[in-house]
């Protein structure tokens, strides 16, 4: 009876764990992008790649951190990150030099000696619907939200900012349409043959930036009859499902704001948070609709009417003028609204890679403030 050789490479391939391939930087830094586009960020934020080794550089550790602190990358270099995901930007006032001399500039250094790029997602991860604030939503229990501050579509249908449309006689046509085609940025320039008040004229309509505007509006009004006609309409983007700055929580039923408050710090893992309560409300005041924003939601959360607002922090000032209106407050300290999140982010971009890298999770990440 012959011999048989056992499966040698079944053998290896059970000894051993199986082998990630490795993602090139640009590759990952791509399909980070489409999880969440850095053009769904506030305006003022600073988010992307802010610090990018020379190429080609590949990715085996993705190491996940709300707050980058020299203590969490020397736990990044310990655990052989190859690119740091931190949520808050730790690069964001513009740096004038990189030297040895302040916190910052060390951690751009040492993120070069030990070829770590550095990539920060910020209020992309607050606006997008399975980012940051829905995930707040969830220490809730069961409700149903819609976001404070609505983002808009990332392209628009039409180009420019502006739809001007005027009616014109034969006479005035010609010498309008030849001043308006040397404006810069007109587009969707077109004519139609109408009738208006039984005389033949033509309808004309464009798009212009905010700029030609001005520009438009300035011709139109060096002749009355012209002027007297025209409409002009803001090009306004459709809102995207699900996604923008903050929530608006209605509860499928109501808690007592005790409850509320317990939930909640069983959801961020917290013994404490501060509470203050609304005018005229107790820790019995029954509470059907949150607003909450994760982080300093004071610019979000302003004007909404709610029972309470959720959020990290809120200055002292603006805490008063919720509670006169009635409105309680719970702050939770501004990373613990956020912080908890990365458990959930890291079985996310799991999927979304394709399990194509190691992601860990920041094991020295906290908020620097705790009750003493």
């Amino acid at each position: 009876m012959p011999l048989l050789r056992p499966p040698l490479h079944r053998v290896c391939a059970l000894g051993r764990p199986p082998v990630r391939p490795l993602m090139n930087l640009r590759e990952l830094v791509s399909a980070l992008n489409d999880f969440a586009s850095p053009a769904l960020a506030e305006s003022w934020d600073n988010v992307g790649l802010l610090v990018e080794p020379s190429p080609p550089h590949t990715v085996n550790t993705l190491f996940l951190t709300n707050d980058l602190t020299e203590e969490v990358m020397e736990e990044a270099v310990q655990k052989k990150a190859d690119l740091v995901l931190s949520y808050h930007p730790p690069i964001f006032a513009p740096l004038k030099r990189v030297t040895w001399k302040t916190w910052k500039e060390r951690l751009v250094v040492r993120a070069l000696e030990n070829r770590i790029g550095i990539y920060s997602p910020h209020t992309a991860y607050d606006a997008i619907p399975h980012g940051v604030n829905n995930w707040l939503t969830k220490g809730l229990g069961t409700c149903t939200s819609v976001p404070l501050h609505p983002s808009t579509t990332l392209s628009s249908p039409a180009e420019g900012t502006h739809r001007v449309e005027f009616c014109a006689d034969a006479e005035h046509l010609d010498a309008v349409l030849s001043k308006i085609q040397d404006i810069p940025e007109i587009s969707c320039l077109t004519t139609l043959p109408v009738r208006v008040e039984g005389e033949e004229q033509t309808r004309v309509s464009l798009n212009c930036s905010q700029k030609a505007l001005l520009e438009v509006v300035a011709l139109l009004s060096q002749n009355s009859l012209l002027y007297h006609k025209t409409e002009i309409l803001l090009l306004q983007k459709p809102p995207l499902p699900h996604t923008g700055m903050g929530r608006l929580c209605t509860l499928s039923e109501p808690l007592s704001l005790s409850d509320t408050v317990e939930r909640i710090k069983g959801h961020l893992g917290l013994p404490h948070v501060r509470l203050a309560l609304g005018v005229g409300r107790t820790l019995e005041s029954p509470v059907k609709k949150v607003a909450l924003c994760a982080g300093s939601g004071s610019s979000v959360l302003k004007g909404t009417e709610a029972d309470v607002y959720l959020t990290g922090e809120m200055s002292h000032h603006d805490v008063l003028d919720a509670v006169a209106n009635g409105i309680s407050v719970i702050l939770c300290e501004h990373s613990n609204t956020e912080r908890g999140f990365l458990s959930e982010l890291r079985e996310v971009l799991t999927i979304h890679l394709q399990n194509k890298i190691n992601i860990i999770v920041s094991e020295k990440d906290r908020d620097p403030l705790q009750v003493a």
